[in-house]
Formats: C-alpha cells, structure tokens, sequence
C-alpha cells in the first residue's frame, strides 16, 4: 500500500512539472510581441478658396490585428515633427487607411503634419509631410473656347467645321498634335493645335480589323498615348484589346485576344475587359485602365501583360501592397515625371496613386469627400508638374504642384455649353483632357461633341 502511495505521488508530481513545462513553453511560443504600428501618410491637397482646412490620411503599411487607442494626423505650424502632443484629429473608423480634415489652420502658414496610431506598445508615426495653406482667394479662370466641332458627325475640317461623336481619351502627342479617341465614330482623328482635324484612322465603322490606316476598325476607343518613336496606342474599349499603330501606318493588336477576361500573359493571350484609358512611362512601359476588372495592368515594351494594382472586386481600399488594393471602375490614368501613377476614379470620387514602391493611397477626393474633386473622368500632367482634372460634373480643375486645388473652368453640376472666362464657360461631361507645350489644356467634351482649349490666366 506504501509503494502504491509512493508511486501515485511520485506520478502526480511528474504530470505537474510537464503540465507547467507545456503551459510555460505556450506562453513563451505564443506570445507575440507587439509593435508599433507602421504607417504611410498620405499627400496633403489644400483648396485655394478657403486657407483654414486641408485634405490628408494615413495608411498602416501591415495589416494590424492589435488594438488601437487613437489614430489620426498630428500637426502643427511650430514643430517640424508634429507628435500627439501638438494638434491632432481622432479618427474613428478603423481601415487599412483613413482620410482626415485639418480644420482650424492660419491661411498662408506653413505646417507639418504625419499619420500617427497608438497601441499598447506605443505611438508610431508615419513620415512628416510639409504643407502651406492658401490664401482662401479664388484664381482666375481660364478662357475657354472652340477648338473643332460643332455637332455630332463624322466630318474632317478646321475648326467648327469638323465633327465628332463622343469624343472621349485625348492626349497631347511627341509630334507636336492632339490625337482624339472619337468613340461612337470607332476613329481616331488626328488635331492640329490650328484647329485642323483629319481622321488618322477607322471610318465610322464598328469592327476588328488590323492593317493598314484606311482598312482598320476598331470599336469605341477611348485611350490614346504616343510613345517617344511616334507610335500610338489606343485602348479597343469594345474590342478588349490594346492597339498599336506604326508611324509607318500599320494598325496591329498589341495586346489582348478580344475575348473580356482577366488574364496576365504576352500580346494576344492576355485578356482585358473594357479597357479605358492609357499611359507610359520614361522607358516605354504602358499602364492602362482597366476598367471592367477594376485593375491597372502593365504592358512592357516586349507586350508582355502583368496586372500591376488592383484586386478585382469593386470597391475603394487604399494598400500598402499594390494588388490588394481596389479600384472601382478606373477612367483615368497620368504618370508624373517622379514615375508615380494616377488613377483617376468617377464612382468613388477620387484621384489615387501608385509610388513607385507600390504603395496605393488616396491623393485627392474620396468617398468620404464628394465634392473635393467630383467625378473625375480624366488626369494629365504639365512639363512643370501640376496636375489637371477633367471633372465629368462639368468643370476642369488644377491641382498644383504645391497641392492646391484650383478651379480652371466650368462649374460642378452645371452642364451645358459656353465660352467665356472661369465658371462662365459650360461643359457637357468632360471625358479627355491633355496640355500643350505652351501650357494651354484641351478637354474632350463629350456631349458637346468638341475639343475646347483653355487659356490659363
């Protein structure tokens, strides 16, 4: 009875040293430390007409499990690495990013603000971004007037006397023209800054056709680029293809079978869906909308097809990693001197960008912010950097280089047609815009069947 006694402690005592060793071996496997949070803050947009707000955000670079006690922008006109302890907005909304309103500021004062979240393990901030805010007076407008068309028809001829149909993509090209995507003419029409317009290619007809210029068709183009060899690029919006046409005049596809789908692969066993608008960088490479996947895809000079941003699905989430990000519905697309991508989004209200690390955030707009840049349809960049916005509410805006919000001509909501000077001119759902040498801004307008110019002030 001893020995049993003895043995039956002496097994107690072994299940309890191995029950402490697996609970503490569990703690100390298990336990994960935790960081501080990793973020990216976005851009900041100033409007020029009121100098007490500006426009910003922040992005948490990982995805965060942990729980946050506060995050935000800090900001302040005084330390040049603002913390919790200066000005701060309190968001409540816990995404992958956040948009936030500055409110309260001085006009025309210098401030530094950055992204900050706070967790157990402490706060950390994302890095500093240095902003001026306006003056609060509105800038003149540009003058707007006629360039080509007057109805919708399919007429070569200078000036009024020439007609389209839904002009849509436009873009300023290396020789010195503007090149029209005229959409429901399935053409593209070739705009000397005189006021010229011939049609380059396509006859009014809708078809597939590669060849030469006067046998090719194609079916409501939308984008057009030229490379720096002369050759351009148009986006097949019905087609689903991508083409190319030679300074020699040879029409071919350069990418896509025709078929909509969604798959990566080179030239013609790639696939798109609607495919709307076009760009390309210092070396060649071609990023397009692709508006029916709610994708950019990417296009090297070899036609090799790789999705470069974007999940798919139809939504608005800005990421650290480019292909889960979403997109809804993209139209635009612009690429700045620095290499980084604008996506020009009408559905969810907003301009975003690429960096060239990939990191997809929102620059201006958004769902949250409606009315900051409407619904654009369109982007481009000048020589000196300031972006343009084809806003299809009727109205064409500037952000600067700086980050302030201009507008340029055309009033939201007010859709018609006028010349004149600043909110006096009328637009009918601008779709294309493109500037000049001379920093002189063409636009698309869609249902007034024309190319305008604006002068700006």
């Amino acid at each position: 009875m001893k020995r049993n006694f003895t043995n039956t402690f002496l097994f107690a005592a072994l299940l309890a040293v191995v029950a402490l060793a697996i609970t503490s071996c569990g703690k100390s496997g298990n336990a994960t430390p935790v960081e501080l949070p990793d973020l990216t803050t976005m851009d900041v947009v100033v409007p020029a007409t009121d100098g007490t707000i500006a426009y910003t955000g922040g992005l948490f670079n990982a995805q965060t499990d942990v729980s946050l006690s506060a995050f935000g922008i800090c900001y302040s006109s005084t330390n040049q690495t603002p913390t919790i302890a200066d000005n701060k907005t309190k968001d409540t909304v816990l995404q992958l990013a956040y948009l936030t309103k500055l409110k309260g500021l001085t006009a025309k004062t210098t401030y530094y603000a950055r992204a900050y979240a706070t967790n157990s393990a402490g706060t950390g901030y994302g890095k500093v971004i240095q902003f001026t805010t306006s003056d609060g007076t509105a800038p003149a407008g540009g003058t707007v007037t006629t360039l080509a068309g007057n109805n919708q028809d399919f007429i070569d001829g200078l000036g009024e006397a020439a007609a389209f149909d839904g002009p849509q993509g436009l873009t300023y090209a290396t020789d010195g023209n503007l090149y029209v995507a005229d959409s429901y003419n399935s053409a593209i029409r070739k705009l000397t800054l005189g006021g010229n317009v011939t049609t380059l290619t396509g006859n009014g007809t809708i078809g597939y056709v590669d060849g030469t210029l006067a046998d090719a068709r194609f079916y409501a183009a939308q984008g057009v680029v030229m490379d720096a060899s002369g050759n351009i690029y148009v986006a097949d919006y019905g087609n689903n293809n991508i083409r190319k046409i030679t300074p020699a005049g040879v029409v071919s596809t350069f990418a896509g079978s025709g078929d909509a789908g969604y798959t990566d692969g080179t030239g013609t066993k790639a696939t798109f869906n609607n495919p709307r608008a076009l760009a390309i960088d210092a070396t060649g490479n071609i990023y397009v909308a692709d508006q029916g996947n709610n994708l950019i895809r990417k296009i090297t000079p070899a036609g090799v097809v790789t999705t470069f941003a974007g999940s798919r699905g139809a939504s608005y989430y800005d990421n650290a990693t480019p292909t889960s990000a979403t997109f809804n519905k993209p139209n635009g697309i612009a690429i700045d001197a620095a290499g980084n991508i604008y996506v020009a989004e009408a559905l969810n209200h907003a301009i975003r960008k690429i960096t060239t690390a990939g990191v997809v955030t929102t620059f201006a707009g958004g769902n949250k912010r409606t009315d900051f840049v409407g619904s654009p349809a369109a982007i481009t960049f000048d020589a000196s950097g300031n972006m343009f916005i084809a806003d299809q509410n009727g109205r064409i805006l500037e952000i600067t280089k700086d980050k302030v919000l201009k507008s340029v001509a055309g009033k939201a909501g007010v859709n018609g047609y006028a010349e004149g000077v600043g909110e006096a001119a009328q637009f009918n759902s601008p779709q294309g815009i493109a500037v000049d040498a001379a920093k002189n801004v063409y636009v698309s307008d869609y249902y007034n069947n024309r190319v305008r110019k604006i002068a700006l002030p």
